[in-house]
């Protein structure tokens, strides 16, 4: 894209500091983009789904991901510090309300964002969506190798339906726990590589391999598995009941038919308890941001969302 894009380092508390990028207009309507994992990394394509002459597009690289440092850094990395982590980027730029969106965990991280700070909220974009119950984390190692048995087996050695938690929590613990840096990366890849293939109906293995670096997919993985042992530093169901302390913002909420990572259930189930929401299950879609239906998906929403805040501001609402 041919607008600027304008980047920044963001001192946090104990030795944290965020990466940022700021795109679009500088004067354009306010989005954050929160991006998944937990340990992955801002991704560049979510510019392509914000027109540039109309979105001013944030966003960043949670603790301990992408280009914040200290990569795959535990201490002080919670949920409630990347609530204020967001609270400290907003004041930083200089905005006083924005839209927040989010992919997988990042609309998990979406939710209790606003759940915390309605008032500096206009509106939610939740893309495949988590709830972090333990049935859905669970869902990775007993439910998606279904679909997915010949990347299983490659991670783990097993097939579907043989010991799925134990091995799942195999690779968990030699990420997490190992002092071979090369054991560690071995299981960091086995896990991003399973994950990945998951969630695309067609994954590009060459694509996957040339984005999974070592150094990116150990702090990547590191991070990701230190969250679900802790259950993402949530309270699913105090995360549900959060819906009333902001049924009053637009939210729009899409997710792939066939998304093998984060089923549509959760979606779904979000939406009977948020009826004004909007629930668009995406047909022959998987997980991911870059499947194409999914991505046009999610830059209709944009144009409408665009076109629906500023008819709103002009009526003074």
């Amino acid at each position: 894209m041919s607008e600027a894009i304008r980047s920044g380092a963001l001192a946090l508390d104990h030795g944290h500091t965020m990466h940022y990028e700021v795109s679009g207009r500088p004067d354009g309507l306010p989005v954050v983009y929160l991006h998944g994992g937990p340990g992955a990394a801002l991704e560049p394509h979510m510019r392509t789904l914000h027109d540039p002459q109309v979105y001013r597009l944030v966003m960043f690289d949670q603790r301990g991901c992408g280009r914040s440092t200290p990569a795959g850094e535990l201490a002080f990395n919670d949920t409630t510090h990347l609530v204020q982590d967001i609270e400290r980027l907003r004041r930083h730029l200089g905005i006083e309300r924005w839209v927040v969106s989010g992919g997988s965990w990042g609309s998990t991280l979406a939710l209790v964002y606003a759940q915390a700070h309605p008032e500096r909220c206009l509106a939610l974009v939740l893309r495949g969506l988590f709830l972090g119950t333990q049935a859905e984390m669970d869902w990775l190692a007993e439910g998606t190798p279904n679909f997915f048995p010949e990347a299983w087996f490659e991670a783990t050695g097993a097939a579907p339906g043989e010991a799925p938690l134990e091995r799942l929590k195999d690779l968990q613990d030699r990420v997490l726990g190992s002092d071979d840096d090369g054991a560690v990366l071995l299981a960091a890849l086995a896990l991003a590589r399973f994950e990945w293939t998951a969630s695309a109906l067609q994954a590009d293995r060459a694509v996957i391999d040339a984005e999974l670096t070592p150094d990116y997919t150990r702090a990547y993985q590191r991070v990701c598995c230190y969250y679900l042992r802790h259950g993402c530093f949530i309270d699913p169901a105090a995360l549900l009941a959060g819906v009333e302390r902001i049924r009053h913002l637009p939210c729009h909420i899409v997710n792939g038919r066939f998304d093998a990572v984060c089923p549509p259930a959760a979606a779904w189930r979000l939406k009977q308890v948020w009826p004004e929401a909007e629930l668009d299950i995406v047909p022959l879609a998987g997980h991911s941001s870059t499947e194409p239906a999914i991505a046009d998906a999610l830059g209709a929403v944009m144009t409408r969302l665009a076109y629906s805040l500023a008819t709103a501001r002009g009526a003074g609402t």
